[in-house]
């Protein structure tokens, strides 16, 4: 186990760092409140990016930063899964940078998607505009009405007729839907065939946003937060009629792509917790030291330094589990990394968390406005720990794999009257 960054690995953190020192962080607080100033929370059709993001992009782009997520040495950077982590960490410090690297989701799941299952067509018409930044994806998955985190409850349904393929669901959360620049969604939904087992009846289909039938109805707030322009938002799909083309794969084939999409992604999510939480870290320190109480510095007070400790441990310990995950996806892959996989989606938001917390406790009211970027984080950590699935259902996937090596399989019935 080596988590050694290759000369070239190192190169693009390096060029990221600065980059990110110079370009980004200086100008991020005026970004963010030209946004506010300027999208109206209750109108997301009127909503758009300041011009210094395309500014960004173009920067980004020159200076060879661009889609470092890829793997592929053509399209983005090259870099291994456990590369590009330590550069998915120092992003996570900003709410700006992974949009600006061409590196932000859900854009980066929807593009390795079609990357690795799509046919050539598709990936001429939206894998390379995504990649050029030239357009955004939606991933259109959580409904409304039903548990979805048994995604097996899916009620929105993808059925073949003749040619076409007719959808109708209504889907939530489905994150960027208010972005201006978005052009395809990905939607999931239920192919009925009895022939077929449980997880063989679901699709991946591609759908332009401007096709009959497509109806964004609202965005949703995050604790308050509308997340503009951005937006997390809530879709109608009634008789929606695509090419049968537009199928990912094919009928049925949804569930297996979805894994292979979700694996790298949980390693993003994750490693950008463990960079917002040591931007909090920082921010809990800088506060502590130079703000008085009692005739002392607050650092000194309530066990506060303790808490610095706990932060950093917090910290370690997630980085290193998500490093890991990162080595063995690499090494081994996605199916033998699952443990992996799931802890991380368990440990990484919850570390987040608890150091953002902390922090906030530190700053006192200052933290719970939006003078920091505290507020913002923790309503990223405490929503990151439902994404992708609850915490609950990766334990459970953790347990089941555990119950498995010692031979608990799935069918496995005890026997009456046995003592261990």
């Amino acid at each position: 186990m080596d988590f050694e960054l290759s000369a070239k690995g190192k190169a693009y953190l390096e060029k990221t760092k600065q980059f990110m020192d110079t370009e980004i962080i200086p100008i991020e607080e005026k970004f963010w409140k030209e946004v506010h100033q300027t999208c109206d929370p209750e109108d997301w059709t009127t909503w758009k990016w300041p011009e210094a993001l395309e500014i960004l992009k173009a920067k980004a782009k020159s200076a060879g930063l661009w889609n470092m997520f890829l793997p592929d040495e053509k399209l983005g950077a090259g870099l291994s899964i456990q590369e590009y982590a330590h550069i998915a960490e120092y992003t996570g410090r900003s709410f700006l940078a992974p949009m600006v690297f061409n590196c932000n989701a859900p854009d980066t799941g929807n593009m390795e998607l079609l990357w690795k299952y799509g046919s050539e067509a598709q990936k001429n018409q939206w894998l390379i505009p995504l990649l050029n930044g030239e357009i955004r994806s939606v991933f259109c998955m959580t409904e409304p009405d039903v548990a979805s985190s048994d995604a097996t409850n899916m009620q929105a349904t993808a059925i073949v007729d003749g040619n076409e393929i007719i959808l109708n669901g209504r889907k939530w959360w489905s994150s960027g839907l208010g972005d201006p620049n978005t052009k395809l969604l990905i939607f999931m939904a239920h192919t009925p065939d009895s022939s077929k087992g449980h997880h063989e009846q679901h699709s991946m289909v591609l759908v332009p946003v401007n096709t009959p039938g497509v109806k964004i109805e609202r965005m949703l707030p995050i604790f308050g937060d509308i997340d503009a322009p951005h937006g997390h938002g809530e879709v109608c799909f009634n008789n929606v009629r695509v090419p049968i083309e537009n199928f990912i794969g094919g009928p049925g084939e949804g569930f297996a792509i979805a894994q292979g999409r979700l694996g790298p992604g949980r390693i993003h999510h994750c490693m950008r917790c463990v960079g917002a939480a040591e931007r909090a870290l920082e921010l809990m320190i800088d506060r502590g030291m130079t703000r008085i109480a009692f005739g002392q510095p607050i650092i000194e007070l309530g066990g506060n330094k303790e808490k610095i400790a706990d932060a950093r441990i917090a910290i370690e310990q997630a980085r290193l589990m998500t490093l890991y995950a990162a080595w063995k996806m690499d090494t081994v892959g996605n199916t033998a990394a699952m443990t992996e996989i799931s802890a991380i989606k368990v440990i990484a938001p919850n570390m987040m968390q608890q150091v953002i917390d902390m922090a906030i406790q530190m700053h006192g009211a200052m933290g719970v406005s939006n003078d920091t970027p505290l507020a913002r984080f923790m309503g990223i950590a405490r929503s990151l720990r439902l994404a992708d699935g609850p915490d609950e259902v990766h334990k459970r996937i953790i347990t089941r794999i555990e119950l498995k090596k010692r031979g608990y399989g799935r069918n496995y019935q005890p026997l009456k009257g046995k003592i261990a």
